[in-house]
């Protein structure tokens, strides 16, 4: 099937993005300082253990610690939207303490939260590292095999299922869908990911919306399905398995994207420093890719401008959805 593509926006309302995103022009910016890290390095993270991101995290955590000759800890703190985790680095203010993150966890927040803790511009793009794949799963014994199949069930059934998803762009996005598309499914909350997994795999969720890492498990023991990835290609991890818009609805579709984030205070030059070591130990070990590869993660480092670039993008496609449901930017 010929993919869809999202319509661009007008190019003011990118360039404003691109500005929020990018450092100060270079005259205005302090070199890198010397010997970065000195002390400790702290990955706060928005997800929790077992997730994705935490499995990229750890990865790279061993070996930049070799590189840089300091320790560097994972700090899981999922919930909130994903502002629990940004709003303890943000308060942080420390340049060793730094963000990683899907960014899927804070592009819709402007349109989703009053009273943000904390602005767009606090979260200074590093390093894109990886994209996880999200997917939409079913229970083994749903009759859904395919996404069509999944809509025609639940309008045969309005309001008598339920779905799980994670929280962010990727829920945003998935239930501005089904409001478009007009399907009655309530949703379950859960604080922790895995359990809506094991969940669906009951059949007390009838549709679940989430990383395929975290669903990963379940699909392998045969216990749930994977209809389709978000993603805008397939995984390789499951390249049988269409995207969302080869399978005819290309308003889910959303990258998945991890990575590092800095204090606005950071130097472009440090930025770019970590970047450059990131893909240094990235492209140095192939174990990295090849767990990334089996996680269902895509192999992607890209430096602070090109991170910056993907950013604005997806803040474009958050923006349509909005504008197609009439929800205003909130702040």
């Amino acid at each position: 099937m010929r993919r869809v593509r999202r319509p661009l926006l007008a190019l003011s309302a990118g360039v404003l993005a691109v500005l929020a995103l990018c450092p100060a022009p270079s005259a205005a910016q302090t070199p890198a300082p010397q010997g970065w890290p000195t002390r400790t390095v702290r990955l706060v993270l928005t997800l929790g253990p077992g997730s994705g991101t935490d499995i990229g995290a750890r990865l790279l955590a061993d070996r930049l610690a070799k590189k840089w000759s300091q320790s560097v800890v994972i700090e899981n703190k999922p919930g909130g939207d994903g502002i629990v985790a940004i709003n303890a680095f943000v308060s942080a203010k420390d340049d060793h303490i730094l963000l990683m993150t899907p960014t899927s966890a804070f592009i819709a927040h402007p349109w989703m939260h009053d009273n943000l803790p904390y602005k767009p511009e606090d979260l200074a793009p590093i390093a894109r590292v990886s994209s996880t794949f999200v997917g939409i799963t079913v229970p083994v014994a749903s009759p859904a095999n395919l996404l069509n199949d999944l809509v025609a069930l639940v309008r045969s059934k309005p309001g008598e299922l339920n779905w799980a998803g994670v929280t962010g762009a990727n829920g945003f996005l998935f239930e501005a869908w089904l409001k478009t598309s007009q399907l009655d499914i309530k949703k379950i909350p859960y604080r922790n990911p895995v359990e809506a997994g094991r969940d669906l795999a009951e059949n007390r969720v009838q549709v679940y919306q989430s990383a395929v890492a975290i669903a990963q498990p379940q699909i392998e023991l045969g216990k749930i399905k994977l209809l389709a990835v978000l993603n805008t290609v397939r995984t390789p991890a499951y390249p049988n398995i269409p995207t969302v818009s080869e399978a005819g609805h290309p308003a889910l579709t959303i990258d998945g994207l991890v990575g590092l984030f800095g204090p606005p205070t950071m130097p472009l030059a440090l930025r770019e420093a970590i970047a450059a070591d990131v893909k240094s130990v990235m492209d140095a070990d192939p174990v990295i890719k090849d767990r990334l590869t089996a996680t269902a993660q895509l192999f992607l480092p890209g430096g602070p401008a090109e991170f910056g670039k993907s950013i604005d993008e997806q803040r474009g496609w958050v923006k349509a959805a909005a504008d197609s449901l009439g929800i205003a930017m909130k702040q």
